[in-house]
């Protein structure tokens, strides 16, 4: 079964701590979440959350972030998309999200 077919309920679960922050350290993929973060409900085809890179670097960006559990991948119409796992990343470190999303605005 492709990634963006697996339902929500059976994605594995958010990585450890680490590895989720090292997932997130990186400017161009906080980026990416930040462009989905926006909107609580938001999924985007995956050429919406980057600019400037190659495919296949914003590929490699992708599979970081979904093998931490940031992003799900799903189908956004007739392309391949990604959804944020805002509760997932709740659950698993509480108020992390919110603090990155905060302190991304005020830097401006």
């Amino acid at each position: 079964m492709p990634p963006w077919e697996t339902p929500s309920d059976q994605l594995p679960p958010v990585a450890p701590v680490q590895k989720l922050l090292r997932a997130l350290a990186d400017p161009v993929r906080l980026e990416m979440v930040r462009r989905l973060a926006v909107d609580p409900a938001a999924e985007a085809p995956c050429s919406d959350l980057y600019e400037g890179l190659n495919k296949s670097t914003a590929t490699h960006h992708f599979k970081v972030l979904v093998e931490a559990g940031v992003l799900h991948p799903v189908m956004v119409g007739p392309s391949r998309g990604h959804r944020l796992r805002r509760s997932s990343l709740q659950e698993a470190a509480p108020g992390l999200l919110d603090a990155l999303m905060a302190a991304m605005a005020r830097e401006g």
